[in-house]
């Protein structure tokens, strides 16, 4: 019987059959084609593993490529779906769709918000949405923008499952043109409506922590409490709120509208929201994809600093350098 090899691997000790670097990789239940190895130091060209013998007291190497950002495990699920990116943005207000889809590109985001409306039936050939950005690779969320009444959101989500398929929407019923807030009593009726027919609704509501959990008991996958009035730009107006909100949360909870630049994105983070919407700061910015850039990394930046723990907050000075032993 041949006698076992000894082997470092990956800094482990580990026995192994006579045979080539690439068996050793099967053995692995690794591809040898998607993998690079180094062996006491050198690389092993990829197409030579095949013809690379092992040798006793070899020290291996075996990488490939992994997310960067924010680390593998540190994704959000709503409604039984996986997300890396924690940046949701709009496809309103853009110059033209090839600049939306250039911007939702630069973010990172994984889910674009798309409104629902009639079709050009003058010019069925008119670019539509749907030829930039391609909803088998971005997720599309339908929302109810410009509804006033549980009755007009309810109608149009259920146009918008019947044109695309789609069970995973935003729900916001508007209180008034001139703020944009949300009807909460309309809100929860539609959620309802909505929840029983099988819908997941994410649903736009005011930033308080009662509505928010009336909202779950409605059947809500997701609460978005407005960081601001929309499109306004302010910032998170209301921290408190917000983090009460995330405290009683047993459903992700993003700050959705209000932001207005990056600490804005930052912020919401910090205080623990599972994620931002955005439309406007993006596509109203002098330069949206840049904008776009920052708005990505503000939010990889603002749950960084919220997973880390920050330091407490002090009433006076407390010096970083020792005191003692000063010349």
């Amino acid at each position: 019987m041949t006698a076992s090899l000894n082997l470092i691997v990956n800094g482990e000790p580990r026995r192994a059959a006579p045979g080539s670097i690439a068996d050793l990789v099967r053995a692995l239940e690794l591809d040898p084609a998607k993998v690079a190895v180094e062996r006491n130091g050198d690389i092993v060209p990829r197409s030579t593993l095949a013809d690379a013998p092992l040798g006793d007291g070899d020290v291996l190497e075996i990488v490939h490529f992994v997310g960067g950002g924010q680390g593998e495990d540190d994704t959000w699920t709503v409604a039984g779906r996986t997300f890396t990116s924690r940046l949701i943005v709009g496809t309103g207000k853009y110059k033209d769709f090839a600049q939306n889809a250039a911007a939702v590109e630069a973010s990172g985001a994984e889910i674009v918000t798309v409104a629902v409306r009639r079709v050009n039936v003058s010019d069925p050939k008119a670019p539509m949405l749907t030829d930039f950005i391609d909803p088998k690779k971005i997720t599309y969320l339908p929302n109810t923008a410009g509804c006033f009444t549980a009755e007009e959101a309810i109608r149009t989500l259920r146009l918008a499952r019947e044109a695309g398929g789609w069970d995973l929407v935003k729900l916001e019923v508007l209180g008034e043109a001139r703020t944009l807030y949300p009807d909460m009593r309309e809100t929860l009726k539609a959620c309802e409506v909505l929840a029983g027919e099988g819908f997941a609704p994410m649903v736009y509501c005011v930033d308080d922590p009662i509505a928010a959990k009336q909202l779950e008991s409605a059947g809500a996958v997701a609460v978005m409490p407005l960081g601001a009035p929309i499109g306004s730009g302010l910032g998170i107006q209301n921290r408190v709120t917000i983090r009460l909100i995330v405290e009683g949360a047993s459903v992700p909870v993003l700050v959705d509208a209000g932001v207005g630049t990056a600490s804005d994105a930052a912020v919401a983070m910090e205080l623990g929201c599972d994620g931002v919407l955005m439309n406007t700061a993006i596509a109203e910015a002098k330069d949206p994809l840049r904008m776009a850039r920052a708005m990505k990394l503000a939010v990889e930046a603002g749950r960084h600093a919220y997973l880390s723990g920050r330091m407490a907050t002090r009433k006076y000075a407390d010096p970083s350098s020792p005191l003692a032993g000063l010349i």
